[in-house]
């Protein structure tokens, strides 16, 4: 499958940057984190969307590759597949990259489950649209 055009963007909060000078574990995973809410709405599993349907998307497992180290002048960007799918779920591949690579400094797969939000939730069937 054929990875999108950058479907989020992010520079690098100073406070982001560990004692090496490189950009610390956690803060890959919030860029990504924030590339999929845009994800979301660019699918329409936006905020009116889950206030509508009270349905929303948990992520159920993520594996994450970190491949070239990122700086505080690096400026990143996120592309996505989905790599499967079926009534309930969504296996997305996200890669981060930057200018100073030609190749992403991270790769990540998610799991992703439509749930039904409420008093008790629930994975529901994605609507039909």
């Amino acid at each position: 499958m054929k990875w999108s055009p950058s479907i989020y963007r992010s520079r690098i909060d100073p406070e982001w940057i560990d004692y090496n000078g490189h950009l610390r574990d956690a803060y890959y995973v919030l860029v990504l984190s924030h590339a999929m809410d845009a994800l979301m709405d660019e699918l329409g599993l936006d905020a009116a969307y889950r206030a509508r349907t009270a349905c929303t998307l948990y992520t159920l497992e993520m594996h994450m590759h970190y491949l070239h180290e990122v700086k505080e002048s690096d400026e990143l960007s996120v592309t996505a597949r989905a790599i499967a799918t079926d009534a309930k779920r969504i296996h997305l591949g996200l890669a981060m990259g930057c200018p100073r690579h030609a190749e992403p400094v991270a790769v990540a797969e998610f799991m992703l489950l439509h749930v039904q939000q409420g008093a008790t939730p629930g994975s529901a069937v994605f609507p039909a649209e």
